[in-house]
């Protein structure tokens, strides 16, 4: 069997190849205007190599805070576009202000206006240029998978919305008496003697191995399997594929090996992660609290208006090894809201009053809880605490829910960040999949990561 090899990136390779490609036509074009035009206000030197670390440092920041790295996004030029206007503006107006560390002001101010042109023009030609040729289908990534039906389309599902460079192109039962059939728009079955004859055709570049039970493979797929991996053709089991993929863990296909898919990061035990996670805990607390006191007159004023009752709100949630505590909030429902017991909180739930509804969609109905991080209830970062009723019932259907109680519940979290609030069992599966993953990867990196992308939430109004 002969394959020609197709180039493609994997999702970290393009968010790599997208920020160094940001600053590289960035400053390119900075040095453009600076040789041909009498542009003086940012040159580069021997002198000021640090102006330039400070403005990849803007870039890169508020670049991720505008979801200018997200993949989903980048792809389609409608939002990237805004996303550059908003990056640059804002990267340029700090960059304008912080005079300490960058150039300042020229006395010749047009020359603000050309710097600022120059970086959303760069911008734009690199991301056309990506959005033309880097995401187009010379460069997908193409697979096809071998497993049981009753795993196909859940998994298809996962990988369709997770990167869009990343297509199925077919599957193959590897069940031996399954009669059952599925099908998928786009998603076409093969068969199993048709293994070689479809890489080959298809140009396909690895293969996924998606079977709960590995005793369901047929001899003939297994025997397959094992003459292509010798060759050194890329066969990948399905979990760690998805969890790549969707930065998530799979609950729902993980079986009794179970031991295999929790290796939980050792950061969990890191004592030197752990003093530095509670001394930034107790920091951004102390800083949270006193912009609570700052702000408090005007939510005072619009829980008068539109809010009526009391300004707290206080409930029992279930935290680390499973200990309660009294969660702190701004109030943002009517009074007696669960006056007939405990019910899932929906979107547009009319329980929600309307001063509420913007305080839940701002978060600053959250800030009470920097209370709860400061006396240890909780942390800054971490699986948002949930209602003792709703983890009893959530532990009944869902495998390893109660895992997420191996760490402080936290303020915000990679669950919050990436979906929106969960109303039902399903939803409460998304998020689990998604704290296991924090769990299992925590790190300095990817606590950052978490608290820009709260930015974002919070500067796009997504909360709820």
């Amino acid at each position: 069997m002969t394959k020609k090899k197709d180039i493609h990136f994997n999702i970290s390779e393009r968010k790599i190849l997208l920020r160094v490609f940001d600053l590289v036509f960035i400053f390119a074009a900075l040095y453009g205007i600076g040789h041909f035009f009498e542009f003086d206000y940012f040159y580069i030197t021997s002198k000021n190599w640090s102006w330039n670390l400070i403005l990849a440092l803007y870039i890169s920041v508020f670049g991720t805070v505008f979801e200018l790295y997200d993949l989903q996004k980048a792809s389609k030029s409608e939002s990237v576009l805004a996303n550059i206007v908003l990056t640059s503006s804002v990267t340029v107006l700090f960059y304008l202000f912080t005079p300490y560390f960058t150039p300042f002001l020229p006395e010749n101010r047009i020359q603000v206006f050309y710097f600022y042109l120059a970086i959303n023009v760069a911008l734009i030609i690199w991301r056309l240029a990506y959005i033309n040729f880097i995401t187009s289908p010379r460069f997908y990534k193409k697979a096809l998978i071998v497993g049981e039906i009753s795993n196909i389309r859940p998994i298809m599902d996962a990988f369709r919305g997770a990167d869009p460079n990343y297509k199925v192109l077919g599957f193959i039962n590897c069940e031996e008496k399954s009669t059952e059939t599925i099908n998928i728009k786009g998603i076409k079955e093969y068969q199993p003697n048709q293994l070689y004859e479809i890489i080959a055709k298809e140009n396909i570049s690895e293969i996924v191995v998606a079977s709960y039970n590995s005793e369901t493979i047929t001899p003939e797929i297994y025997h397959d399997l094992i003459t292509l991996l010798e060759r050194g053709f890329p066969i990948k089991e399905y979990t760690q594929v998805y969890e790549d993929m969707t930065y998530r863990v799979p609950v729902q296909f993980v079986g009794k090996d179970f031991y295999k898919y929790f290796p939980f990061s050792r950061s969990n035990q890191n004592k030197l992660y752990q003093f530095f996670h509670r001394f930034f805990d107790m920091f951004f607390s102390i800083i949270g609290i006193v912009l609570g006191v700052v702000i408090l007159p005007l939510i005072l004023l619009g829980n008068l208006i539109a809010n009526r009752g009391s300004l707290f709100y206080l409930q029992e949630r279930v935290g680390k090894n499973g200990n309660t505590f009294e969660i702190i909030k701004f109030r943002t429902m009517i009074k007696d809201a669960e006056k007939n017991g405990a019910v899932w909180a929906t979107k547009n739930d009319a329980r929600v009053t309307l001063f509420g509804k913007f305080l839940r969609r701002s978060r600053l109905d959250e800030i009470p809880q920097f209370i709860n991080i400061l006396r240890g209830d909780m942390s800054l970062i971490g699986p948002r605490p949930e209602r003792p009723y709703f983890v009893q019932e959530l532990s009944q259907v869902i495998p390893f829910y109660e895992t997420r109680h191996i760490v402080k519940p936290g303020l915000t979290g990679w669950a919050q960040v990436k979906v929106r609030y969960g109303s039902s069992v399903d939803d409460s599966l998304l998020k689990l999949q998604y704290d296991l993953y924090y769990i299992k990867h925590r790190s300095f990196f990817l606590d950052a990561n978490i608290i820009v992308k709260t930015l974002s939430t919070m500067i796009f109004f997504r909360g709820q």
